[in-house]
């Protein structure tokens, strides 16, 4: 069987991380939950040198165990409940659903903002580039989804751990249409595929000093600390670019690869101009074309998986060996 139904890394870590890993696994003593002055310092640069915002200090960013942890709990660490709405794309991550159920709010899956009509609004999600489709919102998108959210004293949260994987559109950070002013914005990302960390869970949150510092308070309450070998790590990770180049070039390979078989054996791509996925379609039923894969020995995940909007599509991950790519695109070529 291929494999390809979860975006989980199957590269190697680079050197650079797990050397950076080893020198300080003599870590004795509790670490800040705010992340040492040098992850911070570290965070913030990358912030600015990725995203071109401007005025991103140490205030502004926080170390996270891993961003799928933040999803989850952050309408509850924001003290969201049941009077609350948060929204989140009709086509998206399962989790943004998962946190509004943990903080037991109200929740609505829509790609207009006008859809959520009088609801007191409190949250909103953007994904760009998305998971599971690659879509890539584009600059005037993102603003406009600000502007709207200020009207309203809602949050914005855009997840962003796809922004280094653009390959036919160059995704935008949230932080670079604020011009300065983060009040009610965040972003969160990953080091789980720029990096292959995804057994390191580490990731930031990056926007609103005064939403960080809320966040804060709680976390250091609730003991969600990110363990001092891995802040070690974070900072070698997110001081070096040339894996992340290497990293691309792998993915870019891939994604050629498996493009090419896909609709030569008759699939219709749609968005997919970033991320790490192709969000293809048979025009049928998504399970009939799971099934159709599986009997290629091709296993991918059914689109409705990721909202009822997905009921004719199927995400593929890219995250699978040279070796199992070109096996997939052999089986696909072949039927």
């Amino acid at each position: 069987m291929v494999d390809l139904s979860v975006g989980t890394p199957v590269d190697p870590t680079p050197d650079v991380v797990r050397g950076a890993l080893v020198e300080a696994a003599d870590a004795p003593g509790y670490p800040q939950t705010a992340g040492s002055l040098a992850l911070r310092e570290a965070l913030a640069a990358w912030v600015t040198r990725r995203t071109g915002a401007s005025g991103i200090g140490i205030d502004a960013v926080l170390p996270v165990i891993g961003t799928k942890e933040l999803v989850a709990w952050l309408p509850t660490l924001l003290g969201l409940g049941s009077n609350d709405v948060v929204v989140f794309p009709r086509l998206a991550y399962p989790t943004y659903e998962v946190g509004a159920r943990l903080a037991g709010a109200r929740f609505l899956a829509a790609d207009s903002l006008t859809a959520a009509g009088p609801a007191p609004v409190r949250l909103i999600w953007i994904n760009s580039p998305s998971n599971p489709t690659g879509r890539v919102l584009p600059p005037e998108h993102l603003r406009k989804v600000v502007d709207w959210a200020r009207e309203r004293g809602a949050v914005v949260v855009s997840d962003e751990c796809y922004l280094d994987f653009g390959w036919d559109a160059t995704p935008t950070s949230v932080l670079s249409v604020c011009d300065g002013d983060y009040r009610g914005v965040l972003s969160l990302h990953s080091l789980s595929k720029r990096s292959n960390l995804a057994g390191y869970r580490a990731g930031f949150v990056c926007g609103d000093p005064e939403l960080i510092a809320a966040l804060l308070a709680v976390r250091k309450h609730a003991g969600m600390i990110v363990p001092a070998p891995v802040q070690a790590a974070m900072i070698a990770a997110f001081g070096d670019e040339k894996h992340v180049i290497v990293q691309r070039e792998r993915y870019a390979r891939r994604r050629a690869i498996l493009r090419e078989a896909l609709l030569a054996a008759g699939f219709r791509i749609e968005h997919s101009e970033a991320g790490l996925y192709l969000w293809a379609t048979r025009d049928e039923d998504c399970w009939s074309t799971v099934g159709w894969l599986a009997e290629r020995g091709i296993l991918v995940a059914p689109g409705s998986f990721y909202g009822p909007a997905g009921a004719q599509h199927v995400r593929i991950a890219l995250t699978a060996t040279d070796e199992r790519i070109a096996a997939a695109a052999t089986r696909l070529t072949a039927a």
